[in-house]
């Protein structure tokens, strides 16, 4: 456990489910992180409750394998009007990347998985009671001013500093920056309940412009649903015992299930001006608000976590110049408010106004669902902006095979040097390095000594992957057999950059170039 007053690489405020996945990656890669939060304990209640392949995957990348968790897999998410019957159907079953393409689950024994997994770095302290009070920026660091769990004050100090301490961020009010958008002026009742006579295996919206109600099951025997409440409803009245069951009353006629939370809110939709500011850096809920339409608040969260902290990294080892950390923004900015706009156009389709809106609004999506083409479209999620960085630290241009230079890398099964090794995700071999991978070609036979080198030297990897069929000492195998030839040309090289995104690809023969081209584009020290 390190010491109050040693000097710290990183210093997180808040340790929700975002602020512990970075502590995370931040500590698997060997620096010296403090995380404060004021409360003491885990808030016990359900509240984030979906989450993508890619949140899964990132939550990988933190030390949480399949099944750490419990999950439900979503198959299909249906929106259903009063007037119309089901105008809409999603379908969201099978895998991407290795995991459900979307899960439910249980916030608070995630958040418990992760702390456990904050326990095991002892290069990682965790420090509860404790609140930011101010802070300073100086050439080499940060000074933070902290109360802590005794009501002390006391000083801390650290290379960089981030809040992830939720909406009404502390470190977002110092910065001075703005929190633009919108609040629905709309209040909305949450109820969770436990062992509902009705199981459901779905996501369902009752689109109705009299009470619009997302309903959908969770791990542990629960439901969730979301009422709206209507103009003179105040928040005292809906969250009364006989009302709450009056409301229940369509999936639990005779009130068996027991209600383990009621909460009233409202919905947010707010960015941010910048997510960092010289050495302070914003993620997820204190950079940005996502409504819940789209269930992607906290997978938002999850995505600013695995993009910072690679780059926290790279420079605090020396790897990187600290210009790579200009990148956090740009990269991450743009896809936030991308997903911020498709949660307040479904929010439109959920909620509408009245019974003029609701028929126009979801009898458009019946016609449009008549057209092959956008059928496909509103069927498989293709709505949903793709997590692409059309700028920032990736060399621009177009990829071979089914690769897209600034998206993610695909992960599929491998098996390392022999048939009877069992198959394996991909990232495990990937380890959250930046990696140099050659599809059916060692990339040491194709590079010259001294680009080997520079690669290494600046915290990178080399990885093979063969055909399906092939075994090679220090290789891994295609286990699936749709990746290598493929997905990806053979004798082809990629460089991926630790949050598994993809940096460059050529053809072997063009490798020093490859190198070359990726390290400048990570402003390589």
């Amino acid at each position: 456990m390190l010491g109050k007053d040693e000097r710290y690489d990183v210093l997180i405020n808040g340790l929700g489910p975002v602020g512990a996945a970075l502590a995370c990656l931040l500590g698997q890669q060997g620096l010296k992180v403090c995380a404060i939060d004021k409360a003491t304990k885990i808030f016990e209640a359900p509240r984030a409750i979906a989450l993508d392949n890619e949140a899964l995957r990132i939550l990988q990348m933190a030390g949480l394998a399949e099944g750490s968790f419990e999950t439900i897999a979503i198959p299909e998410v249906n929106m259903h009007s009063p007037l119309l019957g089901r105008y809409n159907r999603i379908a969201v079953s099978g895998a991407m990347d290795g995991h459900p393409r979307l899960v439910t689950f249980f916030q608070p024994e995630l958040e418990m998985r992760l702390r456990a997994q904050i326990a095991r770095l002892l290069n990682v302290q965790v420090r509860l009671g404790c609140e930011l009070v101010s802070f300073a920026q100086e050439s080499e660091g940060i000074r933070a001013q902290i109360r802590n769990a005794e009501g002390d004050s006391e000083e801390m100090t650290a290379r960089y500093l981030v809040g992830a301490d939720g909406a009404g961020s502390t470190i977002r009010r110092l910065l001075g920056l703005d929190f633009k958008g919108e609040t629905y002026v709309e209040d909305w009742l949450v109820v969770d309940v436990k062992n509902a006579p009705k199981p459901i295996d779905h996501i369902e919206f009752i689109c109705d412009p009299g009470r619009p109600a997302p309903h959908m099951p969770a791990p542990g025997g629960r439901q969730r649903w979301e009422f709206k409440l209507q103009p003179g409803e105040s928040r005292e009245q809906m969250e009364k015992p006989e009302v709450i069951r009056d409301l229940l009353k369509p999936w639990d006629p005779d009130g068996k299930s027991e209600i383990e939370r009621v909460a009233v809110y409202r919905f947010h939709a707010r960015v941010a001006d910048t997510f960092s500011k010289g050495r302070v850096f914003l993620v997820g809920d204190a950079a940005h608000i996502t409504p819940p339409f789209v269930g992607q608040g906290l997978v938002a969260g999850l995505r600013d976590a695995a993009n910072l902290s690679w780059k926290l990294v790279a420079v605090c080892k020396g790897w990187s110049h600290p210009a790579l950390l200009q990148t956090y923004d740009p990269e991450r900015r743009p896809h936030a408010q991308a997903m911020i706009d498709v949660a307040k156009l479904m929010g439109k389709l959920v909620m509408p106004r009245n019974k003029a809106l609701a028929w126009f609004a979801h009898g458009l999506v019946l016609l449009m669902r008549q057209i092959p083409r956008l059928r496909r479209y509103l069927e498989t999620a293709e709505i949903k902006p793709p997590h692409v960085f059309l700028r920032g630290a990736l060399v621009p241009g177009r990829a071979s095979g089914t690769l897209v230079r600034g998206g993610l890398f695909p992960q599929g099964w491998i098996r390392f040097e022999k048939s009877s090794a069992p198959a394996q995700l991909s990232d495990s071999a990937l380890r959250g390095q930046l990696t140099l991978v050659g599809f059916g070609i060692d990339p040491r036979a194709c590079l010259p000594l001294d680009c080997i080198e520079r690669w290494l030297a600046h915290g990178g990897q080399l990885l093979t992957i063969h055909p399906r069929g092939r075994f090679e000492v220090g290789a891994y195998e295609d286990a699936s057999g749709d990746w290598v030839g493929t997905k990806v040309p053979l004798n082809h090289l990629v460089t991926v950059r630790p949050d598994c995104a993809v940096i460059c690809d050529a053809p072997a023969t063009q490798g020093r170039q490859l190198v070359e081209q990726s390290l400048t584009a990570l402003h390589a020290a």
